[in-house]
């Protein structure tokens, strides 16, 4: 009796483990070494980085994200929904499970929580055609208005999503970005050649830096690791910005065809940019904007991410409907990923560098 008494607890004792760590993972552990995908057709797409792989796809009801962020725990996924005026909130654990809906405002696109995880940017364009850009004539997407209001910036609280303030931004608001203390939100203002520097707690504008003798639209503005410059893109003139941490021009160089995607490597030595029009992926170096090397991509590719341990880069190439994975080191082209719809904007858990990522 002494023994099936023993062997009953133990099995018993074994089952209630097993249980345990089931509920964890499927509804506790938040899923670590992923790549997070918004599909402009509606869904959202997650890859395992180790295996390079989509592991699930979800299809919510009425959405149409373009951008896309993740809380510093990583337990929650965040999308703008541009036809629906609203946001998205995800829960990860578990497979992405649908939490609420935000109401933002006509078109939102840009998703940025700030340097203290504590809050949610999300800009929004009132009068912007809705629905994914159309492509023009020459194959490349034409989905500015001149013409159109200025946009909105909204902030919620990311421990209950509830709004903090809302404040009005300059013409076709694209990047957002943070000063290293977090009590200054720069936006890259495409219709004007402008970058406006807005006071947080306030939610008033203090500057505006003209770059219009320097190029046409900026669309993607990044802070360095180390906080001390900044890397915009001006895609209409194909140029690439160095600004100092008082944010003055102190360098510019041309790229190829329509840059928008930019992003600083961990050391903040390399500045990598898309080239969407030019379908490349090019490198320069970040004291003198150098180019480095550059590699051919997909269509349309706006934005991407370095995997968190800094071996690779993944980029969402949207005309061309697939994930482009390239050597970080080389930029040498690794893998495609194919079977993505019309994706836009993508970032990773662990958090990592990126054109929507760090810092």
């Amino acid at each position: 009796m002494s023994l099936r008494r023993n062997f009953f607890w133990t099995f018993a004792v074994f089952v209630i483990v097993i249980a345990c760590l089931l509920v964890y993972v499927r509804f506790v552990r938040v899923p670590k070494n992923v790549a997070y995908v918004s599909e402009e057709e509606g869904g959202i797409v997650v890859i395992n980085l180790n295996t390079l792989k989509v592991v699930k796809r979800i299809q919510p009801k009425d959405t149409a994200p373009r951008g896309i962020g993740i809380t510093f725990d990583g337990k929650y996924l965040v999308t703008a929904n541009k036809d629906t005026a609203d946001a998205s909130v995800f829960d990860t654990r578990g497979g992405l499970h649908f939490v609420r809906r935000i109401p933002i405002g006509d078109n939102p696109e840009f998703v940025k929580l700030n340097p203290s995880g504590t809050s949610a940017f999300i800009s929004y364009e009132p009068g912007s055609t809705a629905g994914p850009p159309q492509e023009g004539a020459s194959g490349e997407d034409d989905d500015d208005d001149a013409n159109e209001p200025p946009a909105q910036i909204m902030e919620f609280n990311v421990s209950d999503w509830s709004r903090v303030q809302s404040f009005v931004a300059g013409k076709e608001t694209e990047g957002l970005e943070f000063t290293p203390d977090g009590k200054s939100l720069i936006v890259a203002n495409e219709a004007a050649d402008s970058l406006g520097l807005y006071d947080v707690a306030a939610g008033k504008l203090t500057r505006t830096i003209n770059l219009a003798s320097y190029g046409k639209r900026p669309r993607g503005v990044k802070v360095s690791p180390q906080g001390n410059s900044y890397a915009v893109t001006m895609e209409g003139s194909g140029t690439l910005l160095s600004l100092d941490q008082n944010l003055n021009v102190i360098r510019s160089v041309a790229t190829a065809a329509k840059p928008y995607g930019v992003a600083f490597d961990r050391q903040g030595s390399r500045i990598f940019v898309n080239a969407a029009a030019a379908r490349k992926m090019q490198v320069y170096s970040a004291d003198s904007l150098q180019l480095l090397g550059e590699t051919p991509i997909g269509q349309r590719c706006w934005h991407f991410t370095i995997t968190p341990d800094d071996s690779k880069l993944l980029l969402a190439c949207g005309r061309s409907n697939n994930i482009y994975v390239i050597d970080a080191k080389t930029y040498q082209q690794i893998r495609v990923i194919d079977g993505v719809h019309l994706p836009w904007g993508i970032v990773t858990y662990p958090r990592a560098f990126g054109s929507l990522g760090l810092p």
